[in-house]
């Protein structure tokens, strides 16, 4: 028998060959794997970076060059020739006939609307025309007969107030100037001005609500104190403009510039407005938003001037009948 070892036959060769047919496939099966891991993380990173990106804010619009002093000057000089051409009817829309009846109409009108004053002064004024009657009235007969206007009981003690000064300290009238105005129970310069300008002619700029929140918006001021926004829109504009600016800017707050949602896109001075799109930008739906005349609804005064384009505000309807 012969002990030298046998050299390896072909068949004891097989498991090498299958072991050199496996490894690549093992290979191509990792390769596959890290490959498909790859893909997913890149995927789940740029899903992740997009709804990053879908979460945060969007970026701002580039700020706007800073405006000079005669630039925003002539812009605004610019805003009143146009609010002029748009509203050439401007008024005070409270009914007066004298500059009594104004100045209890402009204390009544705090924290309600022309229109409801106008609808509440007839009875007020058939029962008492002047200072002295009105200071004769018992305060519960006041608050009745100024009930609809709101703050009747602050009201009373103003108008019993004031009618009292007229009577005692200024012989029945109303004073002409803005010192002795200003020391009436219930007037301030806003309803000292409303008096001044449309009852004497003595140029004053109006500082309400409305007009408060125009003159921002177009960048006359950034105050909120009535106070300081009349001195910095004084400023701007000449003092034979002060009054005439007011109606208008009130009329354009009233109709088009509202509080809460601007008839941005039916605005004529859109153009000249830095704060143009705070508002309905749609000029179908912005038409919409429009007030007053320029609605298609009536005005405030039951008693217009004979150039108002729209329609008078209705009487208030008379109380019903106790049953």
């Amino acid at each position: 028998m012969n002990d030298t070892p046998e050299k390896p036959t072909a068949a004891k060769k097989v498991p090498a060959k299958r072991t050199t047919t496996k490894a690549p496939a093992k290979k191509t099966a990792a390769k596959t794997a890290l490959a498909t891991k790859a893909t997913t993380k890149a995927v789940a990173k740029k899903t992740t970076a997009k709804a990053a990106a879908e979460k945060a804010p969007a970026k701002k619009a580039p700020a706007r060059k800073p405006e000079s002093r005669t630039a925003l000057v002539r812009r605004a000089r610019r805003i009143n020739r146009e609010l002029a051409e748009l509203y050439p009817y401007a008024h005070p829309e409270l009914d007066f006939t004298n500059s009594f009846e104004l100045l209890v109409a402009t204390v009544l009108s705090a924290q309600t609307t022309d229109m409801r004053v106008n609808q509440t002064t007839p009875r007020l004024f058939a029962v008492a025309p002047t200072p002295e009657d009105m200071a004769a009235l018992p305060p519960e007969e006041l608050e009745e007969l100024i009930r609809p206007t709101g703050f009747f009981r602050a009201k009373t003690k103003s108008l019993l107030g004031l009618s009292a000064a007229l009577r005692d300290r200024f012989g029945g009238e109303v004073p002409g100037r803005l010192e002795d105005l200003v020391t009436l129970p219930g007037v301030g310069r806003k309803t000292a001005n409303v008096v001044l300008g449309n009852a004497f002619g003595v140029p004053g700029i109006t500082v309400d609500t409305h007009f408060g929140r125009l003159a921002r918006r177009f960048g006359w001021t950034t105050q909120e104190d009535a106070d300081k926004v009349e001195a910095d829109v004084a400023a701007i504009f000449p003092k034979s403009e002060w009054t005439m600016l007011s109606h208008r800017v009130v009329f354009h707050g009233r109709r088009v510039c509202h509080s809460r949602k601007p008839a941005c896109g039916a605005c004529p001075i859109a153009p000249l407005c830095p704060s143009y799109g705070e508002g309905e930008t749609d000029p179908e739906k912005a038409r919409k938003l429009l007030k007053y005349e320029l609605g298609g609804q009536p005005g405030q005064r039951l008693k217009p001037p004979a150039d108002y384009p729209g329609q008078p505000a209705p009487p208030m309807a008379p109380p019903a009948a106790a049953s």
